[in-house]
């Protein structure tokens, strides 16, 4: 029998595998006993304006899974999944799945659509594939510009939880108002669902979070008593 959904429940996420998220991300989160999934790539990402050395390493991942968080899977090349035939999205997953369990890493049951790119092929997919959950982005209708954005919450009532819609999403365009209105969501039987990228994004500074803002939101959470979790612990609330 599953929980009952308190209010102010939050799903914490961080998308890309950036380097901050075991430097700058990791430690402060232990500091609130937090949890959150990470959603890593291959850290040596093909594509131009990727900086290998701003990425985790395989290594890295397995430092982050030992301290507590989880590991989600974010395809091996970060591409627009609808682009891909079955075989090929099903190979972007399964290298993921590969080196994780390499490094020690149990094979996740959660993943985020990069780009938040998704079309019914690939929630098929990991229907197939025995995933949980997966993280989409703000559904239609909502105003996104690329840098930080409002959505909706999760209602496990409603929602597929293949296509699990992103609250909000952290960037230079989002602020301290945007994490209040996200967390007032969280209320009712809906849950907050956060999404941020590096803590400093090197490369990306459309979806860059300030550490110091990024340690501001944390404590703001942690004051007004949010129950901070990852994504495969939303099992427990809706099985």
């Amino acid at each position: 029998m599953s929980e009952r959904i308190p209010d102010k429940l939050v799903v914490l996420t961080f998308d890309d595998g950036c380097k901050s998220d075991i430097q700058n991300v990791a430690p402060l989160l232990k500091e609130h006993g937090f949890g959150a999934t990470f959603f890593v790539n291959d850290p040596q990402k093909p594509w131009d304006g990727w900086i290998a050395e701003h990425y985790l390493t395989w290594d890295d991942v397995a430092e982050l899974h030992n301290a507590g968080f989880e590991i989600g899977n974010h395809t091996r090349n970060h591409p627009d999944i609808t682009t891909l035939s079955k075989a090929e999205l099903v190979e972007e997953l399964e290298y993921v799945e590969q080196r994780c369990e390499e490094h020690g890493v149990p094979r996740s049951t959660t993943f985020c659509y990069p780009g938040f790119h998704w079309n019914q092929a690939a929630v098929d997919v990991l229907a197939e594939k025995g995933y949980a959950f997966a993280r989409a982005g703000a559904p239609e209708g909502c105003e996104d510009k690329g840098s930080g954005c409002r959505g909706v919450a999760y209602d496990p009532a409603a929602h597929n939880p293949l296509l699990v819609p992103t609250t909000s999403y952290s960037g230079p365009d989002w602020g301290f108002d945007d994490l209040v209105w996200s967390l007032d969501q969280a209320r009712d039987g809906k849950i907050t669902v956060l999404c941020f990228h590096g803590v400093p994004d090197l490369d990306h500074p459309w979806v860059h979070t300030a550490p110091e803002a990024f340690a501001k939101y944390m404590a703001y959470l942690a004051e007004t008593g949010c129950t901070v979790i990852a994504m495969r612990d939303l099992a427990q609330y809706t099985a």
